[in-house]
């Protein structure tokens, strides 16, 4: 099933920027689209996901799954998303054993959506 992991390429994670100098979730996003993305994991840059207070942003979703917003990333932390994804792609639920996550995935969770269509 595929997977889509939205980048906020739109945040200035509180920085002040030059004009014309990409912002912190634009420098997150050309770092992730230029990585090799993990089997059944599309990377697509998004405008905005509004965790501005919370630094630069990710999502993880796929059709029946549960979704996740991470926050407070950076550049640095490709590689560590990249590999949250790839547990996130091969997880039947999208929910990842907390044990098996990255550090960053298990510390900077903002949110956590259940499937379209789920009934408590």
């Amino acid at each position: 099933m595929a997977v889509t992991l939205l980048v906020c390429s739109t945040c200035r994670a509180g920085e002040t920027v030059e004009d014309g100098a990409p912002v912190a979730g634009e420098r997150l996003a050309r770092a992730l689209l230029q990585a090799e993305p993990p089997e059944a994991v599309t990377i697509r840059r998004v405008e905005c996901l509004s965790a501005c207070s919370q630094g630069c942003s990710v999502a993880l979703s796929a059709p029946g799954r549960w979704s996740y917003v991470y926050g407070r990333l950076t550049e640095g932390d490709v590689d560590d998303i990249l590999a949250g994804a790839a547990a996130y792609a091969r997880a039947p639920d999208g929910v990842v054993p907390w044990r098996e996550r990255p550090a960053i995935f298990r510390k900077q969770s903002l949110a956590r959506i259940p499937p379209i269509g789920e009934t408590p």
